[in-house]
This record gives structure tokens, C-alpha cells and sequence, in this order.
């Protein structure tokens, strides 16, 4: 087997070789060169050799000379990460070493035992051997034994991927990218985005059990060094390398024990995290990433150049978490302390738009993207962000850049296709989707996509096909259902009315040609914002969450009393910290979820109670709107909804009783969030009222359940919440010919049925052209049924 000094002369020689224009570099066409003489059985065509070029030249873009090529170090690097065999290669070109070569390697091979030896030479070596990592100043290797582990450790790491090497010669999912870390900034400088393709290395087998043992060796010897300073070098030297190799788990180990070794370093904390965090266990990655924040805040200036990775790393983990709102604050943090930190600035801006902030996620992303205008990723969140605020042509101008940088990004092909859905141009769409498709053959959200915009391109066949290839991926409730959808309209021949799922043409008609028959029966308008509070409730899972859980919260809760900028008492917290709190509430949520709630009740409950942008939140009046919206008997509701407005320091020391006004402004605070055509009108009324009498809980009731001034909409919501899964047989909505779901309206003259949604929209089939229209509520098919019986008899009485 090659030294590891003869191994850097032949690949010095090698690279003379094919360094056809003595530049110090090979280009693309001298790598190509190389490429094909070192593997002389094999006929690349030239898409091959370009893919191979294009890997190299990306993955080793650190050793890239502008136009001369990669360098020496760079070839170097290639050959000790396993991309090649440096003996075969030396072979297969015929190359001899010469006799004064072969005795500068054997000196230099000496040199890592040899205290005689130049360092120089030392220094050499250790840089054409290591990751640039290693001889870094603030991460490098320290002590001359670290670097004996470090290289018998890559010898253990080769031999273990040679082993798990499949028919291809590869590790499942090897690739010569290196593995950038969690596609986090390396430092502070520009980073790769993490690899697409991860190494999935076999944990079970016999050969990684015996690697796990000969590792357990090495880290006893870094444990037996002579110092305490010495150890903690050869752990994290240990876990760097283990990481680079995308050995997680077993790096971990290493930093874990380096944090043992020296508590107060921020490096094996932060180190920790970043594996922590690949592993997807984000809370274990946050509370790391906080120990080396509280570390390097200690350590003054010392670590202060990576005080913004931390701070990007700890948001990166919130948001794994689902906290968004939290991750907000770090990366503004670490955009503050370095100005030009892009991969920050884009992170705030995602993030913003992930809540809903979109004018301020535009501004963050733009700045991103002024100082890294190729930011593929910047471009794709811009172009959402710029959408959801309607500037639509904008946006499609900024997805097809990011196309342009990476033909391959699903999401913004994805949400391309989405916005040409909204903008009716179906053809289009099919086309983003079939693309999204040629990268991701799986993505049944993708397939089902087309299937509605080739519905929408009137394609139903074609529609009818991909909806069928949907099924195939998943067996989710919603495709049978549009396969049922689609099955309607092509049994009814129905017209399409340009609508993007295919509605059966209708008329819309005004509220006041809407009659409800009997009291059971829901008004249209009624039914229209209760409709719209149920969606709300859906999107939070706040129906799923006990309202006990808000009583508890307030006991349990020290939330320190401060005062308004009108000298008015309140409990009042930050965003960042509502967010905990929403997160106790709502713990069952996936974090993928749990953001898509977050993002909803800033929108909507949020945006109007901070309508200053101080970011500030009474948490009292917060718990009192949700109150009625949260999981529980509705009379539970109302008493928590009138013992958070007593929970409110203005109201303390009034017994059971709370201010009038105090009530005033919750209920048209209540009106302005979930009845929004009303509440804003009546929020401007509130102001300068000064009364200051008192009401108790029963006097809030009358005020809470007024149906004009209250909030009586709440009687329509639990109706909803009760019977809004409910499924009528084989009825289907005249209108969206889809299956009635919920309640069912039956027009009592011409026997049609709407479901809902298109009853709370006035719209009907244009077949049925009347003065006005007359409907009758179903719950269920029972009451139907009950309903048929009576008139039946009411028949037969007749009859006599």
C-alpha cells in the first residue's frame, strides 16, 4: 500500500501529467483528459464526461483557479475523499517514481513521527492530507498526535466505505459531493446549500460494528492523551472528520464528549447542534445551539466571529421545531451583527412569508438577493411572497429566474404552477406540474395539481388519467373524492364555467331572494361567516385544543404586569414568546402544522391586536378570543372567555365582576377578527369611551350572545362543528357537482340541493330561474328522511 507521502507524488506527477499548458491547474478539458486515459475499458459518451466534470468542478469548487482549472490540492483532495485510486490511476497512465521522489517521500513519511524534521515540511504534508478545516485558526488541529488519529481514522472510514460499497462501487447515496454542513454558513463566508443526496450508511451489519469498535480504540487514545487540552483536540478532530463523512451519530459521540472535556467552548456545542439537527432532533440541536450562544456571549470577543452562525443555526433548529415566529428573531440577530450575511437575510425573509409577514419578507429577500443575485432558493420565496401580496406578473418573472438558476427546483416549478392556476391559465400549469413530475416521479400533490389543471384546460380524459396515477401514490379521503367530482360532470355533461375545479355553470344570487324554511334553517349570511370562523378553526386545530388548557395557562402563567403607552396595567408578552405558549396549546400539531397555525393567527387575530407593529400582544384579551373557537361545551367557552377578561390587571380587585368597557372592546375586538364587514366600523367607535361601571358574568352573557352586537354567531359554529362531517348518500351539490358534505339545502320548490359552500355564496343552477328561493336545512339523511315522512302524511290526510 502507498505512504501517504508517495501517495502526493503520484498524484503531483499525475497532475503534470494533464497540466498540458503548465498553468498550475487542469480545466475541464485536461480533467477530461484525465478522466478518460485512468480508466482506458471504458467508452464515456460526452454527457457523461460533462456530468462527471460538472460534479467534480461543483463539489470542489474550493480548489478552482478561475480559468487555469482545479489545482494540485484540489486533485490531492479528490483522491483522498475516495473519488479514485491514486495506485491504479499511477499504473494504468505507466508513470515510474524516480529514485530522488522515492527518497523525499520516505523522509517526508517519517514526518509525523520524527520531531527533526523541518515543520515545514510538517505543515506541507498536514494541509495536502486534511480537510480545510483542519489548518483553519479557529477550528484546526492543534497537537501533532491528533493528526496520527485523523489519519488512521480516514483509513478506517475508506476501508468501512469499501466494504458497504455496492455493485457500483458506491455507499447507498454516495455522490462526490462534501457534505456542507446542514447547508448552514461555513463561518461567515458563502455556503452550499446541503446535497441533495444523503449517505445512508448500513448500521446493522457486521462491518460497521467492527468500524464502531476500532473507532472506540481511537477515541481511547485521544483519551489518554497527556493533557485535558490535548483530548479535546482529538475529539473534535474525530467528530469534524466523522461528520465530513456524514457519520452523524458516531460524531456526535465525539463532540458530545469534547463538550465534557471543555464545557465552556463554543465549538463542540455548536458542533453538537449542527449533527443534532441532520438527525432531526430538533429540540436536543436547539437547546445546544443556546448553550454555545450562552458560551460565546461569555467569552466576549473571542468568539464573536461566530457568534451569526450560531444565531442562524438556532433559528434553523426553531424552525424544525415549528417556531417560527422565534426563528424571526435570530436571524434578524444574526443579520444585525453581520450586514452581509445573505443566507441570514434569506432565512428571515422565508421565514416572514412563513408567517404571513409578506411585505417584510419581500424587503428581506430582496436584500439577499442584491448580494447574491444566483440565490436560486431567494428568488423562489420572493416570487411566493410577491404573489401572495397579488403582484402576479412580478411574480412569475422571479419564479422563472429561479428556474433559470436551477432547472430542477421543484418548489418553484410547484408554486409557478400553482399561480397559473389562480390566474386560470391551465395549460400552462399542466405544464409546471408534468415538470415537477419529471423530478419527482412520487409527488402526489404534483399529479393531482395536473389532473385539476387539465380539468381546467377542459382535458378530461387526460385529467382523468392523471388523477388515476394520484391514487396510485396515495389513498388519501380528497382524491376519491375528486375522482367522484369528475365521474359527476362527466355523467351530467355539465358545462364548464371557467372555473379552476371544474364548477357546473350557475347563477349567483342577491341574499335578499335567499328564504330559509323553518328556524332550524341557517341564513345565508349566517352560514357565510360561520363558514369562514370553521375554515379558521380547521387551518389552528384550535377546536382540537381543550379551552381548559387557556384557564390552566393563565394560573400556571408569570407574566409580569407592564403598561401601555396610555399608562393602561397589561399582560403583555412578545410574539416570540406567545409562540411557546401556542406551542403547549396546540402540542399534538406536527411542526409543519404547528407553523401553518402560527401563520393563520397572525394573520388574523394578531395583525389586529398589534395594528402598531410593536410586536407586543395583551395576553388576556388573546386568551379571550380564542376562547370561543377552542375544544369544550360552549357555555365553558363563554365562562374562560369572562375569566380572562378578569385575569387582566384592569380588572383586578373588581371581585367577579369586569369593567363595561373592557367588555365593550372585547366583544368588537371578537366581531373585527371573526366578523371582520362589521368589526373594523365598530373597532373605531371604542375609542374614548370612558366608562366606568362594572358587569358580571351574567350581564357579559346577554352582551356575548347578542346576535346583532354579540357574537351569536356561535350558535351557527357549533352547528357546524357538530355536522359538518356529515355525509349525505348519494346526494351531490347542483352546483359543484361535488358530494354534499355537512348540511344539505334543498330547495322545497324546484328540489335541488346545494351543499355549504356554494348556499353561503347565493349560487344556484341556471335551469332554476325564480322570484325567489325557498331552502330547507338537513343535518342528516335522517332529518330528510323524518321531513319525507311527515309530508307523506300530510298527503294522505289530504287525500281522506
Amino acid at each position: 500500500m502507498a505512504t501517504r507521502g508517495s501517495r502526493s507524488e503520484k498524484v503531483k506527477r499525475i497532475f503534470h501529467q494533464f497540466d498540458v499548458n503548465h498553468d498550475g491547474g487542469l480545466n475541464r478539458e485536461e480533467m477530461a483528459a484525465l478522466v478518460v486515459a485512468v480508466n482506458p475499458r471504458v467508452k464515456f459518451s460526452d454527457e457523461q464526461i460533462n456530468a462527471i466534470l460538472d460534479e467534480v468542478f461543483r463539489t470542489y469548487g474550493d480548489f478552482i483557479d478561475g480559468d487555469k482549472g482545479l489545482t494540485y490540492e484540489g486533485l490531492l483532495r479528490t483522491y483522498d475523499d475516495g473519488a479514485g485510486d491514486v495506485d491504479r490511476d499511477f499504473d494504468a497512465l505507466g508513470l515510474e517514481l524516480s529514485l530522488d521522489e522515492t527518497k523525499g517521500v520516505s523522509m517526508a513519511s517519517e514526518a509525523s513521527s520524527s520531531s527533526i524534521v523541518d515543520d515545514r515540511i510538517v505543515e506541507s504534508q498536514k494541509k495536502q492530507r486534511t480537510a480545510a478545516w483542519a489548518v483553519s485558526p479557529n477550528h484546526g488541529i492543534v497537537f501533532d498526535d491528533t493528526w496520527k488519529i485523523v489519519d488512521d481514522l480516514e483509513i478506517l472510514v475508506k476501508r468501512l466505505k469499501a466494504k458497504q460499497a455496492g455493485h457500483n462501487g458506491k455507499v447507498k447515496g454516495d455522490n462526490l459531493d462534501s457534505y456542507s454542513e446542514a447547508g448552514w454558513s461555513r463561518e461567515l463566508g458563502p455556503s452550499s446549500e446541503i446535497s441533495d443526496k444523503r449517505v445512508f450508511w448500513e448500521e446493522s451489519g457486521h462491518d460497521y460494528a467492527l468500524f464502531v469498535k476500532e473507532l472506540g480504540v481511537l477515541r481511547s487514545r485521544a483519551d489518554g492523551a497527556r493533557s485535558r487540552e490535548q483530548a479535546f483536540d482529538g475529539h473534535m478532530a474525530i467528530g469534524r472528520v466523522l461528520y465530513e463523512h456524514q457519520l452523524f451519530k458516531e460524531a456526535l459521540v465525539s463532540f458530545k464528549r469534547a463538550c465534557e472535556l471543555q464545557p465552556v467552548d463554543v465549538r463542540p456545542h455548536f458542533r453538537a447542534g449542527n449533527c443534532l439537527y441532520v438527525l432531526a432532533r430538533h429540540k436536543e440541536a436547539k437547546e445546544e445551539f443556546l448553550l454555545a450562544l450562552e458560551a460565546a456571549e461569555a467569552g466576549g470577543n473571542q468568539w464573536a466571529y461566530l457568534l451569526p452562525q450560531i444565531y442562524v443555526n438556532l433559528g434553523i433548529a426553531l424552525e424544525g421545531e415549528g417556531m417560527v415566529l422565534s426563528a424571526c428573531e435570530y436571524y434578524r440577530e444574526a443579520a444585525i451583527l453581520c450586514p452581509t450575511h445573505f443566507r441570514a437575510l434569506k432565512l428571515l425573509g422565508s421565514a416572514l412569508f412563513g408567517v404571513g409577514e409578506y411585505r417584510a419578507a419581500v424587503k428581506a429577500l430582496e436584500e439577499a438577493i442584491f448580494m447574491k443575485p444566483d440565490y436560486a432558493d431567494a428568488h423562489c420565496d420572493l416570487a411566493s411572497a410577491l404573489h401572495a401580496l397579488g403582484e402576479d406578473e412580478r411574480a412569475i418573472e422571479v419564479f422563472q429566474k429561479a428556474i433559470d438558476l436551477k432547472p430542477s427546483h421543484v418548489d418553484a416549478l410547484y408554486n409557478l404552477g400553482g399561480l397559473y392556476m389562480d390566474l386560470g391559465r391551465f395549460q400552462r400549469a399542466s405544464e409546471m406540474y408534468t415538470r415537477v413530475l419529471a423530478v419527482w416521479p412520487n409527488h402526489w400533490r404534483a399529479q393531482l395539481n395536473r389532473a385539476v389543471s387539465l380539468l381546467g384546460a377542459r382535458e378530461t380524459e387526460d385529467a382523468k388519467k392523471a388523477l388515476k396515477e394520484a391514487l396510485k401514490m396515495t389513498n388519501r379521503v380528497e382524491l376519491h373524492d375528486a375522482i367522484s367530482h369528475l365521474k359527476q360532470l362527466q355523467k351530467k355533461k355539465v358545462k364548464a364555467n371557467g372555473g379552476a375545479n371544474g364548477e357546473g355553470s350557475f347563477v349567483t344570487v342577491e341574499a335578499t331572494k335567499f328564504k330559509a324554511v323553518g328556524e332550524k334553517t341557517t341564513l345565508r349570511q349566517d352560514l357565510a361567516i360561520a363558514l369562514e370562523i370553521r375554515a379558521f378553526q380547521r387551518i389552528t386545530r384550535l377546536s382540537r385544543c381543550d379551552v381548559e388548557l387557556l384557564k390552566k395557562e393563565m394560573s400556571d402563567g408569570d407574566v409580569p404586569v407592564s403598561y401601555s403607552g396610555t399608562g393602561v396595567p397589561q399582560r403583555s408578552i412578545r410574539k416570540p414568546n406567545l409562540e411557546e405558549i401556542l406551542r403547549r396549546l396546540l402540542d399534538f400539531l406536527k411542526p409543519e402544522t404547528f407553523q401553518g397555525a402560527v401563520k393563520a393567527i397572525n394573520e388574523r387575530i394578531l395583525s389586529v391586536f398589534d395594528d402598531t407593529g410593536a410586536g407586543r400582544v395583551d395576553l388576556g384579551m388573546f386568551f379571550a378570543v380564542l376562547a370561543p373557537i377552542c375544544c369544550g361545551p360552549p357555555e365553558k367557552r363563554k365562562r374562560i372567555a369572562f375569566d380572562a377578561l378578569l385575569w387582566r390587571p384592569v380588572n383586578e380587585g373588581g371581585g367577579a365582576q369586569i369593567r363595561k368597557t373592557d367588555a365593550t372592546k372585547y366583544i368588537k375586538l371578537l366581531r373585527a377578527i371573526y366578523v371582520p364587514s362589521h368589526g373594523v366600523s365598530e373597532m373605531q367607535e371604542l375609542h374614548g369611551e370612558t366608562d366606568s361601571s362594572t358587569m358580571s358574568y351574567t350581564e357579559f352573557l346577554v352582551m356575548f350572545n347578542d346576535p346583532d352586537w354579540g357574537f351569536g354567531i356561535m350558535s351557527t359554529l357549533l352547528k357546524l362543528e357538530n355536522g359538518d362531517r356529515n355525509r349525505h348518500g348519494n346526494h351531490v351539490c347542483s352546483v359543484c357537482r361535488y358530494p354534499i358534505i355537512g348540511s344539505r339545502f334543498k330547495e322545497i320548490k324546484s328540489h335541488f340541493s346545494l351543499c355549504n359552500q356554494c348556499y353561503s355564496e347565493g349560487k344556484v343552477p341556471p335551469a332554476y330561474k325564480q322570484e325567489e328561493y325557498k331552502f330547507r336545512e338537513y343535518g342528516t339523511e335522517g332529518e330528510a328522511m323524518k321531513d319525507k315522512c311527515k309530508c307523506f302524511t300530510l298527503q294522505s290526510h289530504n287525500d281522506l
